[in-house]
Order: structure tokens, then sequence, then C-alpha cells
């Protein structure tokens, strides 16, 4: 998972306090400690499992009961520790006498955990060395408490910033590395954020702090069901500024699956970004009829059931495409009691019959728009995955225009500012196809700012709060 750099040259240390060592005997039984228990156990199903923290950690709190302060303490340390990663692994690296990888991978996880908490948080020293060992006792035995205390006592030679002056690349030399390692992301990613913002300077570095802080919970609300302003009182959040479907909760507010209006199916968890972009379909002008909608690839379902109510107050019906089982049956249950039909098939050759007035292409992409919310997947993806991704988004969007009417719309919407997967996949299937494409701007709110000069909209957290969301309206 470390995405090495150009080491620059070694500081001298500065003389800092160690905290106290603590005895390493068999005797001395570990501490209950709910709150990193959670977390660590978060670390090892994703590092074994390939599990996303957002999906894990949730359930593992419900099913242990930990609520509170334990509860926000075991999601920071979860979360944060999933983000840092990569930065964690090259602190690791300059404080361990081998190669990471000949580390036991369980010993490891708890070192990260440590790291993070010295690294990241304002917790003591002394308790964050000595927390991660007594899980180390607990799950390894004493025979390597010492080695764990003593890694954890060379990590506190420094603080992150002094540590990034031994890791990171000079700014001068590498502008991107630089940033890339003060902001825990793969210099790839990295990479891909400055082409499409066409800066390495200030709005990189911006987009980048941005994309590395946790963000904010948006809810929707269903569209004939309950107004945002209803739904802000409900849930003690805020209307969003852009959608008038939308509202924010505070990061940290708690599981919004246990809200009654989640469960009520009054509303949904849907970035405020996706929400935008599904609303851009809908208020695209087409010539003629417009009752018959499709999305493509719709699981797990946030946007068919938008588009479901919004079929509903206009009089028309939703066909919702999902290849996966599992995720067709999501689609299902969001849906329920909405005109839509389900259909479980691959979106590339649905076999549906007639054509669509509107259609929905929510591809399958690197996520590299939503990597504050999956924390983890900063690290999980590569820069090979890319360009097969890239070929199946060419093949939907070409699908979707083969499925809508002349004079229909379609929207192109992935969770991603690659230019591969954003202008690169639209400008392809547009010159192959012969589609229009339409000016995405003017069906996003005219208040909102910063959304370029067209015809495409890019959507980021340093300038909407939103994920990094992209859209292109074609016509065919």
């Amino acid at each position: 998972m470390t995405q090495p750099g150009k080491r620059a040259h070694r500081p001298s240390r500065p003389s800092r306090a160690h905290p106290p060592r603590r005895p390493a005997t068999p005797e001395r039984p570990p501490i209950d400690d709910p709150a990193r228990r959670a977390a660590l156990d978060v670390l090892r199903a994703v590092r074994n499992d390939d599990a996303y923290a957002n999906l894990v950690l949730p359930k593992l709190l419900r099913q242990r009961k930990i609520t509170g302060r334990d509860a926000a303490l075991a999601t920071e340390l979860a979360y944060g520790t999933c983000r840092a990663w990569g930065l964690l692994d090259e602190v690791l690296a300059e404080c361990v006498d081998r190669p990471l990888n000949k580390v036991e991978p369980v010993l490891l996880d708890a070192l990260r955990l440590g790291t993070y908490q010295l690294l990241r948080t304002r917790i003591p020293a002394h308790a964050a060395v000595a927390s991660t060992v007594d899980l180390v006792r607990a799950d390894l035995g004493p025979r390597v408490t010492g080695f764990a205390n003593a890694v954890l006592r060379k990590v506190t030679d420094r603080d992150e910033a002094g540590w990034l002056e031994v890791i990171a690349p000079a700014r001068d030399e590498d502008p991107i590395g630089h940033l890339a390692a003060h902001t825990s992301h793969p210099r790839w990613i990295a990479r891909a954020f400055a082409d499409a913002l066409g800066s390495t300077g200030d709005e990189l570095a911006d987009a980048l702090a941005a994309d590395d802080q946790r963000p904010e919970v948006h809810l929707a609300a269903r569209p004939g069901e309950v107004t945002a302003e209803e739904l802000a009182a409900m849930t003690g959040g805020d209307p969003a500024p852009y959608s008038p479907y939308g509202v924010r909760l505070e990061a940290g507010s708690g599981d919004p699956g246990d809200l009654d209006a989640i469960r009520e199916r009054l509303a949904g968890v849907q970035d405020e970004g996706s929400q935008l972009c599904a609303l851009a379909l809908t208020r695209a002008p087409v010539e003629g009829a417009d009752s018959r909608w499709l999305d493509l690839c719709a699981g797990p379902g946030g946007k068919a059931a938008m588009l479901g109510a919004l079929a509903v107050i206009n009089g028309g019906t939703l066909d919702a495409v999902e290849v996966a089982p599992h995720r067709a049956k999501l689609v299902e249950q969001i849906t329920q009691g909405l005109p839509v039909t389900v259909h479980v098939a691959d979106g590339r050759e649905p076999g549906l019959e007639g054509t669509f007035d509107r259609v929905l292409v929510d591809a399958p992409c690197t996520g590299l728009g939503a990597l504050r919310r999956r924390p983890e997947a900063r690290w999980r993806r590569m820069p090979e995955d890319v360009g097969d991704l890239t070929k199946i988004q060419r093949e939907l969007l070409t699908s979707a225009l083969g499925l809508v009417r002349p004079g229909g719309v379609v929207a192109y919407v992935v969770c991603s500012p690659h230019l591969s997967e954003t202008e690169g996949v639209v400008s392809s299937v547009a010159r192959a196809t012969g589609a229009t494409v339409l000016d995405a701007r003017t069906c996003f709110p005219e208040d909102m700012p910063g959304l370029g000069d067209g015809p495409h909209v890019q959507l980021w957290p340093h300038r909407h709060g939103t994920d990094a969301m992209f859209c292109a309206l074609l016509r065919r």
C-alpha cells in the first residue's frame, strides 16, 4: 500500500520526551478498550477481506453496542488510519529494522493504529503507546510487546511535520509528490487531480486537503414525501446549499441508518453531488414525450429512488438495470412503492424493448471522487484500473445512446475527476455515435460557483462540499 517517493535529506532529530515504558509481562491483563479494539478489527477486515471501512464499522459498533464517545473514537481511529495508511507505512518503514512485509500483518495493523494516534490525534503519547501495546499483548502475547513499544517510541521522535521533512519530496523539486505526501494520497491520484484542475499549486493543495478530511453526511429527501426543510428539522441538519432535496449533517453525528426518516423511507443517504447529477438529467430539455426513463447502472439504488419519486410527480415510469443480483435486490428494496421496474442485466446489452426519453449512466469508475467517504480506496486503487474501467464506461454510454430515442437525453455520471474517465470517455463516444454534447451547466443551480467553462460539470469537495462528481449530458 505504501507509495514510495523521493526521500529527502534526513534532518537531525529534535529532542522529544519518550512516553514511559510499561511492563510487558504475561501476568499483566490487557485493558478493555472497545473503541481501539473496534478500530483495529476494521483495519484487519480492510487488509484481509478487501472490506470497506464505512460498511464494516457501523455494523461492528451496533453488534458490540459501542456508543457515545467510544463510538466517536473508534470512528476517528478506523477511518483516519485507513485514510493515512500510506503515510503511516512510510513512517513505520523508517522506524522498523526490517522491510514492513516481514512484520506480522496483525502486528503491523496495530502499529499503524498506534502511529496514527501519535501523529494525527491529541491523544497523549504515553496513552497511544500503552494502549497499542495492550492490543498487541492481547492478540499476540508478550513475545512482541517489546518490539511494538520500541517502534512506537521511535515514532515519537518527530511529529507529523517532522516526519514529512524526512519522507516527502521537496516542493520545488516535485510539487505534486510533495502535496501528495502531505495529504496522504498516492502520487498518481494527486497527478489525476492536478490534470483535472489544471493546477499544481494552491488549488491542488486545497483539493487534496479537502479530500483528506472526514466529510459531512448528506441526506436526500424523497421528492413528494418530505421537503428538505422538514427533513432538516427531523434530523437536526441543515438544508443543503444547492440541491432542493438535500440536507447536510455534521461529520461524526452518528449512524444515519438510525434516523427515523431513513427507516421510514422518507429520505436516503446520498451525496449532494449525486443528487445534483440525477436532477440534471431531469432538467435537460427533451423534444416530445417525457414519461419513460431508464437508470442503466442502478445499484445500489440512490439515484433510482430519486428518479423514481420524480417520475411519480411527472406521471412517468423508471426502468432500472443492475448486473449484480444482490445489488438489484437493494434497488428493489429502496424503490419499493415507486413506479420502478428492476431488471437484472448487463447495461451494455440489457435486452430492453423500445426506447427511452431520458437515460442515466452512473457508470462504474475508480471512485477517486469519493475517497473521503471510502478512505482505504486511495491505497487499493491502482493506475492500471483506469484502462479496464474506461472500456466499460465507453460501452455503457454507447449502449445508453442506442436506448434513448431521437431527441432524448443521456446523462453520463462518474464519481471521479480522472480525465480518462470523464472528458476522454464522452468525447470518444460522442465522436463515434454523432451524439450532441449539451452544456450541462445550465441544468445545475444558477448560483453554484466554480462550474468551469463547460460543457461538462466537474464538482469538487473544496469548491462545493460534494464528492468530485462528473456529469455530461448528450442528446441523440
